[in-house]
This record gives structure tokens, C-alpha cells and sequence, in this order.
């Protein structure tokens, strides 16, 4: 211990290269700022690729230029890397990675994380990760095709469909790297939380946004170190004659397959899968939910309500999510008495997450509110939470599940959920650390109050329609309705809303990305402590000494001898409450 702590406080006098300097940097925040421009670039390709599937789905006649006649197998490959972005390259590398790296060793106290080298390590592979998968719609053939979930047997077999070829093996390539990745960072953030923690930084006083990226880390790497297994082995299917996942008797294009090639199991990936996929859920949102916690106490000028409670419920959070995977499968034949097991679960795990939704209302709550950007922001995270969070114990009703699972029903639960709070999360994350990203500099407060409110409605006009569209039936991954059934035919009206809704939905994002870019250059100065925030990556070092924490990280309201309403974690030890001096 007492090795790396030494090693993090020493820091090297010689000047590194610009290539050393900005390209393979071990610096933390430079790795931090690299990946959030690669998630980025991720957001709007995959931005691109939705609004490519929307036009289509309700006008499938039109040629998009630049892009043509879509075709059907030309959706289900967006729809595929559309998914794939999303999930892997946006929700599960902003909000952890990214940001983490920018934040988790300034807020413990600590100068970098533990293994510099194996943080710009994880980084690269990242980036090759990527640029594989974005190949893969480039190939002969196309992307894959399978949808980002990759079901076999067509994701096992090479002549199964379109895209089904070099394109399905670039995703299956890139998704293990992008595996060996997280693993490395899981590790890297673990060990940083464990022991770089600076003089008085108890696991009791760190800020919810440490917590939130520590038990993430433990999910990542529980996580997907299963999902890594599951690509190998559906590599191997698909090149050297195994059949974990194949079944036997399997015909493909009439003809059957060889009697060596048989005797799997599709349903095993689906396990391994989904005992991945959950938790990814909450590696996606755990951390949103920690930015929320921060920012909510930051801007009503309140402790956070029940900190000990929070911390426990996202402990809680992490523990059950890797229980509850079934319930992606109460459709597939599932044992009834597993069924009831996963099912129970599934409603419990709403309570830890009910506990944190009620401790930020009771902070919002007779709290000295400043409605920021980054607090409206969180404020939406809350609201996209709730509504997303209560079609959960809906799909948990295994009865229930089996009329929506493969509507727009399940479409709208998790982009709700998981996509649209956690983006609201990032872009609240975004606002308020902004003058860490980018030398001292505040991005502008009217714009973002108007790219706020244009995505809030935005969001719900585009998503809350399709649980209407789920409920009457209208299947998911379906490429047009023209010449479907005529109860299709008779929502077509409701798409159209829907492609429109998202078609405003994105240009909002243009109002972000100007801002973004404007305020890099020419945004207001911040100062030191723009937000009167506690936490310590707002602390000014003095010369090289090492910071000592001696206060919690929410210590809002008056203080003996203070002219401000607020005690940041390196102030005095003998910093008192006025209430606790009278007393």
C-alpha cells in the first residue's frame, strides 16, 4: 500500500513528447477526455444509424442520399450496430470510463490511478474495439444482423442470413477486446478506490459518484469477463466445428447440418448472455445515479439525504442484478419454479432502487434549489428513471411478459431506463465538470437550459408512445409495416409521430454540440469552485503537499467563522456547524 501511495505522489520533472503527451498518455485525464470524444464519435454514429431505421420504417420507399434504398437486411445491420454502439461504446464507456477517469483519482485525493500503464493500455484497446466494430459495416456482406443480443443459431452460422459472415465476426472480435478493455479498467478503478485514497478519505467519505464507479468496476469485471467466455465460444462455432450453442438436427437452407456439428444448446448463450446483460443495466445507470446524487446535493444546498442508505442500495443494486437474469427468458421454456424465483427477484431489486428515488426527492425537498443546467438535467434523470423503472415490475409479471416481450413494449422499458437517463446523466455530468474537461471554462447556461427542455420532450414524445405500440401488439425489429398485418396498418399513424418526435429529438443534440465546441474556446471562466461544490477534485493544491480530508463530502449549510454555506473535504478539521456550537 504504502508503494503505491508513494508512487502517486511522486510527480516526473521531464517534459514527455506531444505523442506521449496527448496520444499515449498515461495522465488520467487525458484518458478521460479520450474517451469521451470516442463515445462521442459513438453517439452519433449510432445517433445516424436510429434516424436511418425511423425513415425507413414508416417511409420505406424513400432513398436517403449518400445511403440509398434501405433493405431489409440493411435495417435488421443498423438496428444490429445501432444497438451495439449504444450500449457498449456510449452507456457503458461514457459514464464509467470516461468520466471515471476524469474524476474518481481528483475526488479520492489522488494524483493518478494505480496502473497508468494498463489505464492507456485499456484505452487503445478500446479505440480497436471500435474501429472493428464500425468496420464491420463496410465488409462484404454488410454488418451483422442478428440484432445487438446475437441469438444463435443465426449468429453461429456463417450462411445463416446477410452480414451473418466477415461482418458477424469483426462484432464478435471487437466485443472481446472491447471485454479486455473493461476488464482492465475494472481493475485499474478497484485497486485506485482501495488504495490511493488520500489521508482521511474513509470508504464513509467518499462522494456517491466514488461509490457508484467502485461498484461498477466489481460488475465489469463479474460481469464481463462471462460475456468474454460466451464470444470465444460463439467463435469457435462458427470456425471450428463446436457446438456449444448449436443444436442437433438443425437444418440450414434445407439442408441438415453434420452430425458432428450438433448436440448444443442455443439457450446456454442466452444464460451467459443475459447473465452479462442485466448487470450491464446498472453499469450503465449506477453511475448516472451517483452523478445524480452529487449534483442533486450540490444545487439544493443539502446533505444528502440518508448517505449510508445510498450507498447501501447501490451495494444492494449490484449484488441482485446479477440474479435477475432470467427474466429475459420467462419466454423461452423456462422451468416455472425458476420462473417464480427470477420474478420475485426482479421485484425486489425495485426497492433499493425505490430507496434512492425517494432520498433525492426528500434532498430536493425544502432544499435552497439553484436550477442549473447540470440540476435540470439530473432532475430529467430522476423523472426517466421513475417512468422508466415502473414498466419494470410490468415485464417481471411472467404472464404479462409473454404478451410484450418482443413488442415496442420492451423497446420503450429500456430505452427509457437505461438509454435516455443515462444519456440525461452524462450531459448533466457533462455541464457541471466542464471546467475540469477544459481549462476553467463554464459552457453557456441559455443554451443549455433550451437543449434541456428540447430533449426532455423529445424523449418522452419519442418513447412513451411505443408502450402504446407494445400494448396493441406491434412486434419490435420489424423493417416496414407496408403490406404487414391491417392492425399494423392502423398504427402507422403513431410511427409517424414517433419518427417525427426523433427527428427533433436529435437536432437538439446539435444545440449541445455547439455549445460543446463554442465554449471549449470561448466559454465564460469557471474560477476555482464555480458550483460551491465539496468535493475534492475543486480543492486548490497547495504546492506538493498532500491533500487531508477532514469533513463528509455533503457538508452544506451555515458554519462558525464561515462566510459561505458550504465546507469543502480538505477545509480544517476544527470547521464547526453554528447548531453543534451552540449545542
Amino acid at each position: 500500500m504504502s508503494h503505491l501511495n508513494h508512487s502517486a505522489d511522486h510527480i516526473s520533472t521531464a517534459r514527455p513528447s506531444f505523442t506521449g503527451r496527448s496520444v499515449f498518455s498515461t495522465d488520467h485525464r487525458i484518458i478521460g477526455l479520450q474517451y469521451f470524444f470516442l463515445s462521442l464519435v459513438a453517439v452519433l454514429i449510432g445517433m445516424v444509424l436510429s434516424l436511418l431505421m425511423r425513415i425507413h420504417l414508416v417511409w420505406p420507399a424513400l432513398r436517403v442520399p449518400l445511403f440509398g434504398e434501405i433493405k431489409p437486411e440493411t435495417y435488421l445491420a443498423f438496428m444490429t450496430m445501432h444497438g451495439t454502439l449504444m450500449v457498449f461504446f456510449v452507456l457503458s464507456t461514457a459514464p464509467f470510463s470516461a468520466f471515471g477517469n476524469l474524476l474518481l483519482p481528483a475526488q479520492i485525493g489522488s494524483r493518478r490511478m494505480a496502473f497508468p500503464f494498463l489505464n492507456m493500455l485499456s484505452l487503445w484497446t478500446t479505440m480497436l474495439s471500435f474501429v472493428v466494430m464500425v468496420s464491420a459495416l463496410f465488409v462484404t456482406g454488410g454488418g451483422p444482423s442478428a440484432g445487438w443480443t446475437q441469438y444463435p443459431p443465426l449468429s453461429a452460422l456463417q450462411a445463416a442470413a446477410p452480414g451473418q459472415g466477415l461482418g458477424m465476426d469483426l462484432w464478435i472480435i471487437s466485443i472481446a477486446l472491447f471485454c479486455m478493455a473493461s476488464l482492465m479498467s475494472a481493475i485499474n478503478f478497484i485497486a485506485t478506490t482501495l488504495r490511493l485514497r488520500t489521508k482521511g478519505m474513509t470508504l464513509m467519505r467518499m462522494p456517491l459518484t466514488v461509490w457508484s464507479w467502485f461498484v461498477t468496476s466489481i460488475l465489469v469485471l463479474l460481469a464481463f469477463s462471462v460475456l468474454l467466455a460466451a464470444t470465444l465460444l460463439l467463435f469457435s462455432d462458427r470456425h471450428w466445428s463446436t457446438s456449444f450453442f448449436l443444436p442437433a438436427g438443425l437444418m440450414l437452407n434445407g439442408v441438415a447440418l453434420p452430425v458432428k456439428r450438433g448436440g448444443g444448446s442455443p439457450l446456454l448463450w442466452q444464460h451467459l448472455f443475459w447473465f452479462f446483460g442485466h448487470p450491464e443495466v446498472y453499469i450503465a445507470i449506477l453511475p448516472g445515479m451517483g452523478v445524480t446524487s452529487h449534483l442533486i446535493s450540490t444545487f439544493s444546498r443539502k446533505r444528502i439525504f440518508g448517505y449510508r442508505a445510498m450507498v447501501f442500495a447501490m451495494l444492494s443494486i449490484g449484488v441482485l442484478g446479477f440474479m435477475v437474469w432470467g427474466h429475459h427468458m420467462f419466454v423461452a421454456g423456462m422451468n416455472p419454479f425458476y420462473v417464480m424465483a427470477f420474478s420475485t427477484l426482479t421485484l425486489v431489486i425495485a426497492v433499493p432502487s425505490g430507496v434512492k428515488t425517494i432520498n433525492w426527492l426528500a434532498t430536493l425537498w425544502g432544499g435552497r434549489i439553484r436550477f442549473t443546467t447540470p440540476l435540470l438535467f439530473s432532475i430529467g434523470f430522476v423523472s426517466l428513471f421513475i417512468t422508466g423503472g415502473l414498466t419494470g415490475p410490468i415485464l417481471a409479471q411472467p404472464q404479462v411478459d409473454r404478451y410484450l416481450h418482443d413488442t415496442y413494449f420492451v423497446v420503450a422499458h429500456f430505452h427509457m431506463i437505461m438509454g435516455m437517463a443515462g444519456v440525461f446523466a452524462l450531459f448533466a455530468a457533462t455541464y457541471f465538470w466542464f471546467p475540469k474537461m477544459f481549462t476553467d471554462r463554464l459552457m453557456d447556461e441559455r443554451l443549455g437550459r433550451i437543449h434541456f427542455w428540447a430533449t426532455f420532450v423529445g424523449a418522452y414524445a419519442t418513447f412513451m408512445p411505443m408502450h402504446f405500440l407494445g400494448m396493441a401488439g406491434h412486434p419490435r425489429r420489424y423493417s416496414q409495416i407496408a403490406g404487414s398485418a391491417d392492425y399494423l396498418q392502423a398504427l402507422l399513424p403513431l410511427q409517424r409521430f414517433i419518427t417525427i418526435s426523433a427527428i427533433v429529438l436529435i437536432a437538439a443534440q446539435l444545440i449541445f454540440l455547439f455549445n460543446l465546441f463554442r465554449s471549449m474556446r470561448a466559454g465564460k471562466f469557471s474560477g476555482p469552485n464555480p458550483w460551491e461544490s465539496t468535493s475534492l477534485e475543486w480543492a486548490t493544491p497547495v504546492s506538493n503537499e498532500r491533500i487531508i480530508v477532514s469533513h463528509g463530502p455533503y457538508e452544506f449549510g451555515s458554519r462558525q467563522g464561515m462566510n459561505r454555506d458550504y465546507v469543502m473535504q480538505s477545509d480544517s478539521p476544527y470547521i464547526t456547524s453554528k447548531s453543534n456550537e451552540a449545542s
